[in-house]
């Protein structure tokens, strides 16, 4: 005899191990897991915009590894020297660009040029045409622009030397030695241009060149110091070499350092590389154009098609009179005496100059003279009501709706 089948009554679904299971079969980690899927790269972009955003806030380096820069504090930096200088009251404007340098280098300050050997004619005669007192570290073409007359030297050695001054020069003179090495400058002629003082002769060097000159040129000072190394950190403390660069620097309060950049540097434009046209195949530019049109027909083809606008009617028909009582309800729970005669103001201003026919692109004074000579008032007190200052109080604000009552009934009686 077979036992009898016993039925059971169906029962709610076993709970997953995620949790209790939904009416829909889900449980809350599948929903917590679907939510995630969507989102996560949105979540990941927004990550990665956010870092970038915040790398872009962050403050520059106030530290650099360039040579003879202000903020290097390495040995062929030249910190050490901008910071004395500015323990001493001169104002330091650290630029990278010839065209900066010109803009700054105004009158009455000092424009220190560590380089000059790779930059381009233009920008020489910008750097010698400036009202600055100029300071130049080894320079080659600005020496013969800023002063005519002096040329580039020739080098007695490599090591630096102890090298005495020889003129008498003050800033030279407080300095009396320095160490230091270079080309230095020489005289075109067989004497220094009148107003040129030259100092720190170079041992061994023929025909005879200096590692110092001062020349007064068309009512400014130009300072050469034929050794770039000699404001450096690591040289700056050897003899006079930190009173001989404190003096010429220090001349006045205002001082432009321009240190080139690689961007700054005049190359000819001949001598550049092949660009990245000149190495494409010549096919790549149709193949370009090909894969732009193709893109744009997609874009096309898969975008979403807008059919026309279909009027529909609005479930709740809210009056014009409700809507202007939310308003000023808003208004007045907010205080917002401001906004409120604002619009007073507005919608008087707007009836007033409909009805005296003033063009709507008309400007306030014009609406002011108009409803003035209309009300037979005057144009103060009508500006006055128009567009005077807000009012601050319940009471304020029904005085004003009360007088620009008036005046639209004064202009227009009905």
């Amino acid at each position: 005899m077979t036992a009898p089948t016993t039925t059971r009554a169906p029962g709610p679904p076993a709970a997953a191990p995620g949790g209790v299971v939904l009416g829909d079969g889900t449980t809350l980690r599948t929903r917590t897991g679907a939510r995630w899927r969507r989102v996560r790269w949105l979540v990941v972009v927004s990550v990665v915009l956010g870092l970038g955003v915040l790398a872009a806030l962050l403050p520059a380096p106030t530290r650099s590894a360039t040579a003879l820069a202000p903020d290097n504090p390495r040995d062929n930096g030249a910190m050490a020297l901008a910071e004395v200088l500015r323990d001493q009251g001169v104002r330091i404007t650290y630029v990278r660009s010839a065209g900066a340098a010109v803009d700054a280098a105004e009158a009455g300050r000092t424009l220190l040029v560590t380089s000059d050997w790779l930059l381009s004619t233009e920008q020489v005669d910008a750097l010698a045409g400036t009202a600055a007192d100029l300071v130049l570290l080894d320079p080659s073409s600005l020496l013969d622009r800023a002063v005519p007359g002096l040329t580039t030297g020739w080098s007695g050695g490599t090591e630096p030397g102890t090298v005495t001054a020889s003129c008498e020069d003050p800033d030279a003179a407080a300095a009396g030695t320095v160490s230091a090495t270079g080309a230095g400058v020489l005289p075109l002629g067989e004497t220094a241009p009148a107003g040129t003082a030259l100092c720190f002769p170079v041992p061994g060097s023929s025909p005879q060149s200096y590692l110092y000159s001062a020349s007064e040129v068309d009512g400014r000072r130009v300072t050469v110091l034929g050794d770039a190394g000699l404001i450096t950190n690591a040289r700056i403390t050897d003899e006079g070499n930190a009173a001989l660069a404190l003096r010429a620097l220090g001349r006045s309060t205002e001082l432009v350092w321009y240190v080139p950049s690689a961007s700054d540097l005049g190359v000819d434009e001949g001598a550049a590389g092949p660009g990245l046209g000149d190495l494409l195949p010549p096919t790549a530019r149709v193949l370009l154009v090909q894969a732009l049109v193709v893109l744009v027909a997609l874009a096309l083809w898969r975008g979403r098609r807008l059919g026309r606008v279909v009027a529909e009617r609005l479930p709740v028909v809210v009056r014009p009179a409700e809507t202007t009582r939310g308003r000023a309800r808003l208004y007045r729970t907010s205080r917002s005496y401001g906004h409120a005669a604002a619009s007073l103001r507005a919608g008087t201003a707007a009836r007033l100059a409909r009805r005296l026919g003033v063009p709507r692109s008309a400007a306030a004074p014009e609406v002011v003279t108009a409803v003035a000579r209309a009300a037979g008032r005057d144009e103060t007190d009508v500006r006055d009501l128009l567009y005077g200052p807000p009012p601050t109080s319940d009471a304020g604000l029904e005085h004003l709706a009360r007088r620009l009552d008036q005046l639209e009934s004064e202009v227009h009686p009905t």
